[in-house]
C-alpha cells in the first residue's frame, strides 16, 4: 500500500520544532513516522511520549538528551527513547537538524506531555 506524503505540510509545535506527519493513520495503530526539523540554536522543551520512540538523524548536528543521558548526534545516528522517558534535542549546528521520529505504538497527542525545564 502506498502512502503519499506532502512534505510541504509542516506545522510548528509548542515544543520548539517543526513536524511533518509521514504516517500516522487509524489503520496503523502499531507505528507512526514523522519528520522533525529543529532550527539552529534551538533546544526543544523537555517532554514525554507514551510510546517507544526512535530518532533517526538525516541532516545537521545536535545533542539528544534522554533521561539523564546525553548523546551528540549527526546523520546516520539513531537515538532510542524508552516509553515515557523525558527527552529533548538541541540543534548545535548552523543548519537545520532534521530527523525521523518513529513511535510504537503510534504517536497520539493525548499521550504527549511537556515538562518544566
Amino acid at each position: 500500500m502506498y502512502f503519499p506524503t506532502d512534505l510541504t505540510t509542516e506545522f510548528y509545535t509548542s515544543e520548539g520544532c517543526h513536524i511533518t506527519e509521514v504516517i500516522n493513520r487509524p489503520d496503523h495503530e502499531d507505528v507512526s513516522i514523522a519528520r522533525a526539523r529543529v532550527e539552529p540554536g534551538v533546544t526543544t522543551r523537555w517532554h514525554t511520549v507514551e510510546a517507544r520512540e526512535i530518532y533517526y538523524i538525516l541532516a545537521g548536528s545536535g545533542r539528544a538528551e534522554v533521561g539523564d543521558e546525553t548523546q551528540d548526534v549527526g546523520p546516520g545516528d539513531a537515538v532510542s527513547i524508552p516509553f515515557g522517558v523525558r527527552q529533548r534535542i538541541a540543534n548545535t549546528g548552523t543548519e537545520d537538524l532534521i530527523f525521523l521520529c518513529v513511535c510504537t505504538p503510534k504517536f497520539r497527542q493525548e499521550g504527549y506531555r511537556e515538562l518544566e525545564d
